[in-house]
């Protein structure tokens, strides 16, 4: 027997922090979640929606830039305009969730656009984190305002154990209480801007005099990780762990870290900022004028200029940009978006969709 209304999730990537965390009122609340991992799973999962039932699509890269053709990626797109009017005649809804501009890997742009307005204008609610992303994506597709519905990024406080201390997770790496120490974590792909980021801090260190150590944590992408770590300045005192990072120890690179530095050559929307922001660590972004509205006024947060990273970041890295930063100035941002409060907005979404009698007219 039924429970509630059906809700597909694509692509449903395991273990993904976000994903459970916005999934979590919904789920008490009676919703029945289930997960589509790969483009066949969306189209077989797709099918058996109906009245009540919800697909929601959030990342689209499995969808044409996983196709090994372009024809074949043609085929995909103009098939998911067919399923997307199956659902809307079965009385089933859709919620795409923006959180990328487009994906940062791109094999076929044109039909990643094409996706883009298709979804933009068969959706019944078009959920955004940042207020600046119909602007910031304005020039790919065109969101309705009626669509609209921002539910901001939760924070991951009660996600990841935080028994560990800073001391013994400094002792750990073995990074001294004078040392300066600046964390990266996360996949290392081409278009987060690691290079400039072990540059920077190479240059940094000269001009402290030797006491930074940049730490790495995250699996290599696109490049050998052999390669990469051949980069790395020679120079400069590394900390790596060059594949994945188990969640259980998340906490203690966070606890390690004085900075975080998220060097990101483009991004919308920064899961790993509010990951940091929850173990009260300092974040350099880039200096995006999204971005900086957005964050403005956090003591927290500061940017580099992204039309000359390096040297930006080294004169970050070098100086004391967060000195008078305190725990009270996390917590006035992470309090409003704490997980179970976010997911309870997620889940008034889909109850209000559920009992909609039809969709918004397509733009």
């Amino acid at each position: 027997m039924r429970s509630g209304p059906q809700v597909l999730v694509f692509p449903a990537y395991l273990n993904n922090a976000f994903l459970n965390l916005l999934e979590l009122s919904a789920r008490a609340d009676g919703f029945r979640v289930e997960g589509a991992h790969t483009y066949d799973d969306l189209v077989a999962g797709a099918a058996r929606l109906g009245r009540g039932d919800t697909l929601h699509v959030h990342w689209t890269t499995p969808i044409a830039q996983q196709a090994q053709s372009e024809s074949e990626a043609r085929r995909r797109v103009a098939n998911l305009e067919r399923i997307f009017t199956g659902l809307r005649s079965r009385g089933a809804k859709l919620v795409w969730t923006i959180h990328n501009r487009l994906p940062h890997e791109l094999t076929f742009r044109e039909l990643e656009v094409a996706l883009y307005r298709l979804l933009a204008s068969s959706a019944d609610a078009i959920h955004i984190m940042a207020p600046h992303t119909p602007a910031a994506i304005s020039d790919v597709a065109t969101v309705d305002p009626r669509k609209i519905r921002q539910i901001a990024h939760p924070s991951y406080e009660g996600v990841y154990d935080t028994g560990i201390t800073c001391a013994d997770a400094r002792a750990s790496f073995d990074i001294a209480e004078s040392d300066r120490s600046v964390l990266f974590l996360g996949q290392i792909r081409p278009y987060k801007g690691v290079d400039d980021l072990a540059r920077a801090a190479a240059r940094a260190n000269d001009e402290r005099g030797g006491d930074l150590v940049l730490m790495l944590a995250g699996a290599v992408k696109e490049m050998p990780r052999a390669e990469f770590a051949a980069s790395l300045p020679a120079s400069l005192r590394t900390v790596s762990q060059l594949e994945f990072v188990d969640d259980a120890d998340i906490a203690r690179w966070f606890r390690a870290a004085d900075v975080a530095c998220f060097p990101y050559r483009a991004i919308l929307n920064s899961g790993s900022l509010h990951l940091a922001a929850t173990f009260r660590v300092p974040v350099i972004l880039p200096g995006d004028p999204f971005l900086r509205d957005q964050f403005a006024g956090e003591a927290w947060v500061a940017f580099f200029d992204p039309a000359g990273p390096e040297a930006s970041i080294a004169e970050l890295l070098a100086g004391d940009p967060f000195a008078g930063v305190t725990d009270r100035d996390f917590d006035a941002f992470l309090a409003p978006i704490a997980p179970w409060d976010i997911s309870r907005e997620y889940s008034a979404l889909l109850t209000s969709l559920a009992s909609a009698p039809s969709s918004l007219s397509r733009v």
